[in-house]
């Protein structure tokens, strides 16, 4: 059935009747830039991830740097949100985040024995569980993963010093300088003596009864102040040949996944120096080599299971309790081509670039070059939705090619009920998708201050054929000054790669170069 302009909507999992299509508003932007501002490389949004509660929010940029912010609607009322929820407590007000805190993750680096400079741009960031009201993630770029603790410590301030009050015309102020303005020999301690006891002697001794008054600090809190200190608690690295484009936190809370494009390896948070090779796709000959790893993700509840990706657009779903090397996959998901439609480009564009699972863990969400795909891990026969993200783009795969777009790596996400999916395009677009049966909803936002500004009217009557209507709308649009009616736009160069969805609320955070936007519903 049809899912609106550019969204086609396959079958979907039964569900409750489809609702209504969202509103989607703005709520906040970080890092806006003004009109005809140069972004810099190093501040360009890498990452993005919300935690399980939804309270705080990471980023990554290319700089190597991660970002936190945490939200501030809900500290306004008494109690947490849950209680609040559970005594029907209205929550009216839409998540609002703000500024917590940054740290610099990695720095670039330079492998002397592969002659390769590792830059610092974060990959992926997770947040795992907190502990004492501390914050841990995990951040890696493309070869080393880190283990992060961040945590406000309380502001120690020097409120007395222990200064004889007799002496204290000679020790002076404890801000004050060691300068006497008595005639006498002045010591270093405030004291006086007839003898000059130079601390630059060999032969320092002390006068007769010890020294009267030594200025020693009595170190108080003195004030409610907090300073957040991110540390770096263990590192975990030299374990993969080829760039990290994977890390999955495991249910079980104690262990985690890295992936790259031959292997993928199990690692326990609490031992850095030493991991297990679960995955290994790397043949004996490398010529013989068809497909690579791109992306993995632990199942949300099992802590035996795990899904990965690969660039044929296979997903595929392992149990580590078969056997420690889990070459042999438990079920294979993948869509038979259909006859006659093999091209040039057909592999290419099949490559999955993001999987998710949703969260109770039925379904995986898969992002290839021109889908988002919905798979239950209880049928492989294939998809049980499919959702065209930018089929206007299909006569431009030449140039897509040319100018290497067609390598670009979208990233994917569901809502925390698994009713809606998301992923986004180029020119700062990003789509919405409803997933119930029945759902028309298919809706284009851009990432800016008015994101429903893209939008038009589904037409009313059928057409024969989406994609030829939408390259028609797209001819017409281009003689006026390259903006179509559909607001179908050919700015390779703005690309929305990353988003995400926030666990428990219609709420979406997404990248648009170096500014961080948020829109509620």
């Amino acid at each position: 059935m049809k899912g609106g302009v550019g969204g086609d909507v396959a079958a979907a999992p039964a569900g409750p009747p489809p609702s209504p299509s969202l509103e989607w508003k703005f709520s906040q932007v970080f890092g806006e830039r003004t009109a005809g501002e140069e972004v810099q490389e190093v501040d360009i949004i890498s990452a993005i991830e919300f935690d399980k509660t939804g309270d705080h929010l990471a980023t990554g940029d290319r700089g190597g740097r991660v970002v936190l912010f945490e939200r501030t609607d809900t500290k306004e009322h008494v109690g947490s949100r849950r209680e609040l929820e559970r005594v029907d407590y209205p929550v009216s007000r839409h998540p609002e985040f703000r500024y917590k805190t940054e740290f610099q993750s990695h720095e670039p680096e330079f492998d002397y024995l592969k002659s390769l400079e590792i830059e610092e741009k974060i990959n992926k960031i997770r947040w795992c569980q907190t502990a004492n009201g501390a914050l841990f993630l995990l951040s890696t770029n493309d070869k080393t993963i880190k283990y992060w603790k961040i945590q406000e410590k309380k502001v120690k301030k020097i409120s007395e010093m222990n200064i004889d009050s007799s002496k204290a015309a000679g020790n002076g102020s404890v801000a004050s300088s060691s300068v006497c303005s008595s005639p006498k020999q002045c010591l270093a301690n405030g004291g006086y003596g007839d003898k000059v006891y130079s601390s630059l002697g060999n032969d320092l001794s002390f006068p007769p009864g010890g020294i009267p008054s030594l200025r020693l600090p009595v170190v108080v809190v003195t004030s409610n102040e907090a300073s957040l200190v991110a540390r770096c608690r263990r590192v975990y690295a030299h374990a993969h040949d080829y760039h990290i484009n994977s890390i999955s936190n495991n249910s079980d809370g104690e262990t985690f996944i890295s992936a790259d494009d031959l292997r993928i390896n199990l690692w326990n948070l609490e031992i850095s120096n030493q991991s297990f090779n679960i995955v290994d796709v790397k043949p004996t000959n490398m010529e013989d080599l068809t497909e690579v790893i791109t992306s993995a993700e632990f199942h949300p509840t099992h802590c035996n299971m795990l899904a990965y990706s690969s660039s044929k657009g296979s997903v595929r779903l392992i149990d580590l309790r078969q056997s420690a090397l889990c070459d042999s996959h438990s079920k294979l998901f993948e869509e038979q081509e259909a006859p006659g439609s093999r091209s040039f480009f057909t592999e290419i564009i099949a490559s999955i670039s993001d999987i998710k699972f949703a969260k109770n863990g039925r379904y995986i969400l898969s992002r290839d070059y021109m889908t988002l795909k919905l798979w239950d891990i209880n049928m492989d026969s294939g998809p049980v939705s499919t959702f065209q993200v930018h089929e206007y783009l299909r006569p431009k795969l030449c140039d897509l090619y040319e100018n290497d777009s067609i390598f670009d790596k979208f990233e994917c996400c569901l809502s925390g009920d698994g009713m809606r999916v998301a992923t986004g395009s180029y020119s700062n677009l990003f789509r919405v998708f409803g997933c119930p049966p029945g759902s028309t909803e298919a809706i284009t936002l851009e990432a800016s201050k008015n994101p429903m500004r893209r939008q038009v009217q589904t037409p009313s009557r059928p057409s024969r054929s989406l994609s030829s209507s939408i390259t028609r709308v797209v001819r017409r649009g281009a003689d006026s000054a390259g903006v179509d009616a559909n607001g179908n736009s050919f700015d390779f160069t703005t690309k929305l790669l990353h988003l995400a969805w926030h666990p428990t609320e219609n709420s979406i955070a997404c990248a648009a170069a170096n500014s961080l936007y948020m829109y509620y519903a």
